[in-house]
């Protein structure tokens, strides 16, 4: 299908519209397609060549002019990266390399599925997914460099020596590292004597001085060393590598005393805070996007992607490496990967004896892919399952093969555990759709205790500018008319997910029945954006939890394969939403919380730095009609990589009729300097939980909160909006009343499309009577002239000139 695309036999533009991706012909990918390349080679005395895949889904048969290289029981599984000598059948100038692809079966292949995330493509992803490779060398070839480090400034490279010819051969290997700044830090060798066809490994070590540490973004820089090997014999320079960028940090994990997983980073315990990653449903690989993906991913304060089963190209690991996002590989559940004979909930075909083969060469190939990048924090061998005992051996095997020095995790669940890797110390059990904030503080299945390897509300409504683009206006107006309605553009038709009854429900119930389609996405966004902030905060305020402490969170999910009305923090086209916001307002290094279940109030400090620092944090509750209802200030100071209770209830709460809106407000007491501003709304009436009731996916609400007051008895909030050149937006509540969820959105003056990416400081903000904010943004384009389209609970909608180029 990427083919397909590239070449406007189709358009992401039509396939994505409503139901079109149906309309596409799936028998055209029932037979095997074929992949033909010609390219010239120059054919020197002594050379070999190899052919090296990296990425075909899912069986292949190689020919190199016209002469078969590989059948598809050899070149088989997506991840089956193989290097094979093609000496003999290559020649000077003009070759013609034919690469046969077989139709790919999710359950019976090790292809690169969806389960029920979204449609399947209509090729199974079948196809050449990554870089097909010829590399020319001398008699002795040479493996790309994996290094390990200490924190001391060790380093060790690590290659492998490979004699392709019958005759012995003996030479050496010189490596030269340099720093971050392009000195050269030395150049260690080691030498080597090979046989007819031997292999040999070699460690090649130095220490560096002064090491600059590579840091998560929160925590500290990236500095990024780099290395490159050269192989000689006594003919001559026989292979050379490319530049290995490596960072110097330690990793480790350990089960606490729950037997939650706890990962450390350079000595510090490092709280995963983080999202589930997808590729394109077409898994094309596009750098913009990526490199915009994970900006996004910093910008609302996470740290940690997760890959389950969607190993991404090699350049995705180093634009992590650069950015200081931390990353979880894996494969993935539900199908053949874990077609376990225990595993009675999967599809999968059961393994046999050729898959062990696929599971070692796939392995292999990731282990030695990954193994140098820093950004790099664990891999799973398991998802909802884990691996029989054969099949673990393999993936160890080969990760330490390929010198792995991280955690190698079990699976993502507590469903068992096999012994050469006990415990995986993560938990999934649920939610993935919506439950109510207070559900994260609790002491039950997903809530904010131990590791939870993928769970979340279920939430991220696109809003109108990007459903336009891919719903009709019939599939518009069937998001508030038909609430319980199977959508093409939530899960499959097949998943408990394939409609938002249970988040439809909860939304009528809790902000009234909507009358318009712009005031359902309207309260959507108020539903996405509590839903997303009460989830992180809730890990984040229990992370030092004395009973048992909140070690790591992995939300479901990040972004989307394609253009989805659910799991997501920001939309397909990259426009973020209520989801993004309610999760960038914790993301503060310091930042201050408030449970909904306790009324207490938490301190977090997230950073290494301000040890024992003096803090301040304002407390207002104010009614709908600008009234006080209760006002604190609380004096505390700060632990670095912590959280504290600060106080046991919140003043006013009692006093609340139906809604009432609670601001807290975080400064530095040596500046008085604002690190952390949140406002919720509350309601009289809290959400009451079934938990007996709860399903995997879900936890019953037998009565709602009520905030349809904000709709029925709100004020009209005058609001002042004004712009400080083209980077920040000036907004002034002139009026008695709050100005409840004002959203901005950016768009081009001329074309009137949203300009993406963009990285608001702040965005679906409540104003207080009388209050001033001034909120920054960044961004690209804008060339007809930004402007910003202002819209809100009880605002007047209108749209302010940024500037442009």
């Amino acid at each position: 299908m990427a083919s397909l695309l590239e070449n406007r036999v189709y358009t992401d533009t039509d396939l994505f519209y409503s139901t079109n991706l149906e309309n596409v012909d799936y028998s055209q990918f029932q037979v095997p397609w074929f992949y033909r390349a010609e390219f010239e080679l120059e054919n020197a005395n002594g050379s070999h060549f190899r052919l090296k895949t990296n990425g075909i889904t899912s069986r292949a048969d190689l020919y190199l002019n016209g002469a078969l290289i590989a059948d598809k029981n050899v070149q088989a599984g997506a991840y089956g990266g193989l290097a094979y000598d093609i000496t003999s059948e290559a020649k000077a100038g003009k070759n013609v390399l034919l690469v046969r692809v077989y139709p790919t079966d999710y359950n019976r292949d090790f292809g690169l599925g969806f389960v029920d995330w979204n449609p399947y493509p209509p090729d199974n992803g079948t196809g050449i997914w990554r870089d097909v490779e010829i590399k020319q060398t001398g008699p002795v070839a040479l493996s790309s460099p994996r290094v390990t480090s200490a924190l001391d400034g060790s380093v060790s490279i690590h290659v492998d020596v490979h004699n392709l010819e019958e005759s012995g051969h003996q030479g050496e290997v010189v490596c030269t590292v340099s720093d971050p700044h392009g000195k050269s830090l030395g150049h260690p060798h080691a030498e080597f004597h090979l046989f007819s066809k031997a292999q040999q490994k070699l460690s090649l070590s130095l220490k560096v001085p002064r090491p600059e540490i590579w840091w998560p973004k929160q925590w500290g820089p990236q500095p990024l060393y780099t290395t490159s090997c050269a192989l000689s014999t006594s003919s001559g320079l026989s292979d050379r590598t490319s530049i290995t960028r490596f960072g110097i940090r330690t990793i480790t994990s350990m089960l606490n005393a729950h037997n939650d997983t706890l990962f450390s980073i350079n000595g510090h315990p490092f709280q995963v805070l983080g999202a589930g990653y997808t590729s394109d449903i077409f898994l094309r690989f596009d750098e913009a996007k990526v490199r915009a993906q994970l900006s996004y991913v910093l910008d609302m304060g996470l740290n940690t992607v997760r890959l389950e089963g969607k190993q991404e190209h090699p350049r995705f690991y180093e634009i992590a490496d650069e950015m200081g996002v931390m990353v979880m590989a894996g494969w993935e559940c539900c199908d053949k990967w874990e077609g376990w004979s225990y595993n009675d909930e999967g599809s999968g075909f059961k393994w046999t004896d050729p898959d062990y083969y696929i599971a070692n060469i796939s392995m292999r190939h990731e282990a030695e892919m990954m193994q140098h990048h820093p950004s790099m924090l664990t891999f799973l061998v398991g998802s909802d399952f884990w691996p029989d005992d054969r099949a673990v051996q393999i993936y160890v095997d080969a990760l330490r093969a390929f010198n792995w020095d991280i955690p190698i995790i079990a699976s993502a669940s507590q469903r068992g555990f096999p012994a050469l890797l006990g415990n995986g110390g993560m938990k999934m059990d649920g939610p993935y759709d919506w439950v109510p904030p207070n559900y994260w503080y609790a002491d039950q299945l997903g809530a904010a205790f131990g590791f939870g390897s993928e769970l979340g509300a279920g939430v991220g409504t696109p809003e109108l500018s990007s459903l336009r683009k891919f719903l009709s206006p019939a599939d518009q107006e069937d998001l508030w008319k038909q609430p319980n309605k199977g959508l093409y553009h939530m899960s499959t038709n097949v998943s408990s997910f394939y409609t938002r009854e249970i988040y439809n429900a909860a939304l009528f119930q809790r902000y009234g029945p909507p009358t318009s389609l712009a005031d359902y996405l309207l309260k959507a966004q108020m539903m996405d954006y509590e839903a997303t902030r009460a989830e992180y905060e809730a890990y984040a305020s229990r992370w030092s939890a004395a009973e048992r402490p909140a070690t790591g969170l992995i939300y479901w999910m990040l972004n989307n394969a394609w253009p989805s009305l659910h799991w997501n923090l920001f939309d397909y086209y990259l426009h973020p939403a209520g989801s993004y916001f309610g999760t960038k307002v914790w993301s503060r290094i310091e930042h201050v919380a408030f449970d909904y279940t306790s009324h207490s109030i938490y301190l977090i400090n997230r950073g290494l730095a301000n040890k024992g620092a003096s803090r301040t944090v304002d407390v207002e509750l104010l009614s709908l009609d600008g009234q006080s209802l209760g006002k604190t200030t609380l004096n505390a100071t700060t632990t670095p990589n912590s959280s504290k209770r600060l106080s046991p209830s919140v003043p006013g709460l009692s006093e609340i009729e139906d809604t009432a809106l609670l601001k807290l407000v975080l400064k530095d007491d040596s500046h008085g300097k604002v690190l952390s501003r949140n406002v919720y709304w509350l309601s009289g009436k809290p959400d009451v939980l079934d938990w007996e009731n709860s399903d995997w996916y879900y936890t019953p609400v037998t009565s709602y909160a009520d905030y349809t007051s904000l709709f029925s008895k709100m004020a009209r909030a005058s609001l002042s909006v004004t712009t400080h050149g083209r980077k920040a937006v000036v907004l002034e509540n002139k009026s008695k009343v709050p100005a409840v969820f004002v959203r901005l959105n950016l768009v081009d003056g001329r074309s009137g499309e949203d300009i993406v990416p963009v990285r608001w400081e702040d965005n679906y903000v409540t104003l207080w009577p009388g209050e001033r904010i001034e909120i920054g943004v960044e961004y690209e384009g804008g060339y007809g002239g930004a402007r910003v389209e202002v819209s809100g609970v009880n605002v007047e909608g209108r749209s302010v000139h940024l500037g442009g180029y």
